[in-house]
């Protein structure tokens, strides 16, 4: 989990972002970005991609990686800017921004299998949040936040259970929009299908 980060360490480069989203595939809320500095040779047990944890040890990672982290920066992209943008540049707009939150800037990127538009070193990483930690990092860090939001979402709008698929298009989520109609958080660019033949469409 520390070969992409020790390479750059060797070099002399102290300050490795780590860079993952979350939120690209569902139908409801912003995309979630997060970029992760940790110290050089940090060593985090038990730290891999977000979606293969469960919520309780991401809980306990979030903790341990906001502790232990020289900078944390958190980018989201609201749903207008989603569906005027589409989702892939939404997601590296919110990456930017994470990366652009930070209190310090980082001399080098490595990315979730992505591209950001800044004038950084940086390398993008397939499957990134399962073989840098400094990107499991990011991935944890991201998918709390979202999650945390997905539970505000869900007292704004209940009747969609947001809170137990976190947007995702669930089967009970899919009937919901289909009887309901779908709500200012919904991603109108996503729903074409779900809504075909529906009165909302």
């Amino acid at each position: 989990m520390l070969i992409h980060e020790t390479e750059l360490w060797e070099k002399g480069v102290i300050h490795i972002a780590g860079i993952d989203e979350v939120g690209r595939g569902c139908l409801f809320g912003d995309v979630v970005a997060a970029s992760v500095i940790l110290p050089p040779a940090l060593k985090i047990e038990g730290i891999n991609d977000s979606k293969k944890l469960t919520p309780k040890k991401r809980e306990q990672l979030f903790e341990i990686i906001n502790k232990e982290a020289i900078a944390i920066g958190i980018g989201r992209i609201d749903v207008r800017t989603i569906d005027e943008v589409n989702i892939k540049q939404a997601a590296r707009l919110a990456m930017k921004q994470a990366v652009l939150a930070m209190n310090i800037q980082p001399e080098a990127l490595l990315v979730d299998a992505e591209k950001i538009d800044l004038p950084i070193e940086q390398k993008s990483l397939i499957k990134g949040d399962e073989i840098s930690q400094s990107i499991a990092a990011a991935s944890i860090i991201a998918k709390v936040t979202r999650d945390r939001l997905c539970e505000m979402w869900d007292d704004l709008y209940p009747d969609y259970g947001i809170k137990q698929h976190k947007g995702y298009a669930t089967k009970y989520h899919r009937e919901q929009i289909q009887l309901l109609g779908p709500s200012p958080l919904h991603r109108k660019s996503f729903l074409g299908n779900i809504l075909q033949g529906s009165l909302f469409e």
